[in-house]
């Protein structure tokens, strides 16, 4: 079994940095009760407002489910409209 790490980096829209971190903050805390998550954390440049999730998951299948959860629909929805970009990479652990 692999552990696979994902990263998410949202650069937010002006005056829209506090709304998106209130959404990622409800998708961090769903996603910690998953069964197949091992780490999930949120964080801030100290440059700008550029904000990143990191994610360990204990294999692709966990990432698989988490993309069809509730709580991942409902951030994906409710963030559509709050950020100018959103990279998301997925990585191997090794």
């Amino acid at each position: 079994m692999t552990n696979i790490i994902v990263t998410a980096v949202f650069k937010p829209k002006q005056d829209q940095t506090e709304v998106l971190i209130d959404e990622l903050e409800k998708v961090k805390k769903g996603s910690r009760e998953e069964k197949g998550c091992l780490q999930y954390d949120l964080h801030q440049s100290i440059d700008d407002d550029t904000l990143l999730i990191y994610e360990l998951w204990e294999d692709e299948k966990a990432v698989e489910e988490h993309i069809q959860t509730d709580h991942y629909k409902t951030y994906r929805k409710n963030t559509e409209n709050l950020f100018e970009s959103r990279v998301v990479n997925k990585f191997n652990k090794i």
